[in-house]
C-alpha cells in the first residue's frame, strides 16, 4: 500500500502512462495541497519522464517571488481565486519545461474562511503549451482539512486526465 488512496494511486499511474506515451511533462504549482499533487504523481515509479517540477506557494510572497503571480492580482481578488490560480498555472508553465501546469489555491480549514470564501472552496487551474485553459472553482465544504486536499488532488488528477485527452 502507498502512501495516497488506492484509487488517487490508480489515477496518477494512468496519468504518468498517458503523458509518457505523449512525450508530455507535467509542473505543479501548489497552495493549499502543499505539494501533495507532485507527491502523488511521483509515488509512481517512472514518473521522472514525466514530472518536470513542483512549486509549493503557500504564501502570496512566495506566490509572487517563484511563480510571478501579480501583486495586484492578489491584492484585487486574493490568494485564494480564479485569477490567481490561472497566474500560478501561467507561471509555473513559463518557469518549467514543462507541456503542462496544475494550480491550485483553497481554505482548506479549520478556520480562515469567510462568507464570500468559505472553508472548503478551491480554485484550480490547468494550462497547456497548446493554450487549453481550465478552472474550476470547487466546494468542497468544511469536510476537514485532510478530506478538502484529498478532494483537491482527486480534482488536479481529473484535470490532467482530461488534458491528456484534448487534441494538441
Amino acid at each position: 500500500m502507498g502512501l495516497y488512496p488506492a484509487e488517487i494511486e490508480n489515477k496518477a499511474q494512468a496519468i504518468i502512462t498517458a503523458y509518457r506515451e505523449l512525450g508530455w511533462m507535467i509542473a505543479t504549482a501548489e497552495s493549499c495541497t502543499g505539494g501533495l499533487i507532485a507527491g502523488v504523481l511521483t509515488e509512481i515509479a517512472g514518473s521522472s519522464a514525466v514530472v518536470d517540477r513542483g512549486f509549493v506557494t503557500y504564501t502570496n510572497q512566495a506566490k509572487m517571488d517563484l511563480i510571478g503571480v501579480s501583486g495586484k492580482v492578489l491584492e484585487v481578488y486574493g490568494a485564494v481565486s480564479r485569477e490567481t490560480a490561472l497566474q500560478m498555472a501561467h507561471g509555473a508553465l513559463m518557469r518549467s519545461d514543462a507541456d503542462v501546469a496544475v494550480a491550485v489555491t483553497g481554505i482548506a480549514g479549520p478556520g480562515g474562511g469567510s462568507a464570500e470564501k468559505p472553508v472548503g472552496l478551491v480554485h484550480l487551474a490547468l494550462k497547456t503549451r497548446s493554450g487549453l485553459i481550465d478552472h474550476r472553482d470547487m466546494h468542497y465544504g468544511d469536510i476537514g482539512r485532510s478530506e478538502v486536499r484529498l478532494a483537491t488532488i482527486r480534482t488536479a488528477l481529473e484535470m490532467l486526465s482530461a488534458a491528456a485527452q484534448t487534441p494538441a
